[in-house]
């Protein structure tokens, strides 16, 4: 799991660009993958046919869903915290 996470800020006022927090996956077998659903219509029905896919053929031993309340609404910091503690990696997206 990781200790850090990496969080890019588009309204920052000095943006430094990225910082790498974490090396790269070693692979996917075995990790524990979160999805944050930014409550767009869709979303939801994507996230659930990827887990499905991640779990069956790369080896995904978990996969977290969170929803936020909208699209224009952070994710809570417990939220955040949570799939930082939880999580190998966490793929946040848009639907429509």
């Amino acid at each position: 799991m990781t200790t850090g996470r990496q969080v890019y800020d588009p309204v920052a006022p000095e943006y430094s660009g990225p910082q790498q927090l974490r090396q790269s996956l070693d692979g996917l077998a075995g990790k524990v993958v979160g999805f944050i659903d930014n409550a767009k219509p869709n979303f939801n029905y994507l996230v659930d046919d990827l887990a499905e896919l991640l779990v069956s053929k790369h080896g995904v031993e978990r996969v977290v869903k969170r929803r936020k309340r909208g699209a224009g609404v952070p994710v809570p910091d417990a939220v955040m915290q949570e799939l930082s503690d939880q999580c190998d990696a966490v793929i946040t997206g848009s639907g429509d």
